[in-house]
């Protein structure tokens, strides 16, 4: 995203995503969606590139999955269009975009992986950690591990919590056990509902027994009820609102040996002042 916004239709992207990110999409009413559609869609004619981001997410993937409130049927062909318009812009989700309408073929944009990989390379090289993950993967299928890696933790450097679950899962392969400790960590930061699961698993009781001995045993650690709540009651954030980001996890939640502080709920954890959503 632009470093600067107009205030104005930034406010109100905001409002309306919060807004949409606060229940299920089964949830809302028809109402509540047409007034978040309406405020994305101001938002978006007033040049504020996440809401466009976000109207093209609505685009590709439709609002409301029912009957009685859906407002917006999918039409991949706007997606792309608005996707094409970011790509003019020099925005690297708009890249990234394009690149997976093209490996897919859909919204106008023809099926051809050479094509997607040029876009997925451009939107790496402009900062798309979702563009460096892709590229991760092909380096990988074609036997570049170097490369691979190096993608990985370009992605995990720019806090992309999937790359950071990624490295904690190969770190605890490799029998680095406290690095994998601290990547999974740091994927929660990151808002990664999936390392959350992790962690909660493993402090928790008897059903999260493979992931402690492989993770938390070696390291002479055990079931820790406490960790395992508080892990638990992030997770469950995450799985309603994948935008959070908890910044001061570490003096809220930190590894042991440390002690636990007093917790008053996971609002003390997040980030005070978030630089923003992600890119849609």
């Amino acid at each position: 995203m632009p470093k600067i916004r107009d205030p104005e239709p930034y406010q109100m992207y905001i409002e309306a995503r919060n807004r949409w990110r606060s229940k299920i999409a089964w949830q809302f009413t028809k109402d509540e969606l047409t007034q978040i559609l309406a405020d994305v869609r101001a938002a978006s004619d007033k040049g504020d590139w996440g809401a466009r981001a976000l109207l093209a997410h609505f685009y590709l993937y439709g609002l409301g999955p029912l009957p009685k409130n859906k407002v917006l049927d999918q039409d991949e062909f706007k997606s792309v269009a608005i996707a094409r318009m970011a790509v003019e812009a020099g925005q690297p989700w708009g890249y990234y975009d394009v690149g997976v309408a093209h490996q897919y073929g859909y919204g106008g944009a023809y099926y051809d992986w050479d094509i997607a990989w040029a876009y997925y390379l451009r939107a790496a090289e402009l900062g798309s950690p979702d563009a460096q993950m892709a590229l991760a993967e092909a380096y990988r299928d074609a036997g570049r591990h170097d490369a691979e890696d190096k993608m990985i933790r370009c992605a995990y450097l720019q806090g992309h919590g999937p790359a950071a679950t990624l490295l904690g899962r190969r770190a605890r392969g490799q029998s680095h056990y406290m690095e994998a400790l601290r990547f999974h960590q740091d994927a929660v930061k990151f808002g990664s509902k999936d390392s959350a699961a992790h962690l909660y698993l493993a402090f928790g009781s008897e059903a999260g027994e493979s992931q402690r001995e492989g993770l938390l045993t070696p390291l002479g650690l055990g079931i820790d009820m406490e960790r395992y709540r508080r892990y638990l009651e992030i997770a469950e954030a995450l799985d309603l609102n994948p935008d959070l980001r908890f910044g001061r996890l570490d003096l809220l939640l930190p590894l042991p040996p440390a002690e636990l502080p007093e917790w008053r709920g996971i609002q003390d954890a997040m980030d005070p002042d978030p630089a923003g959503p992600p890119s849609y």
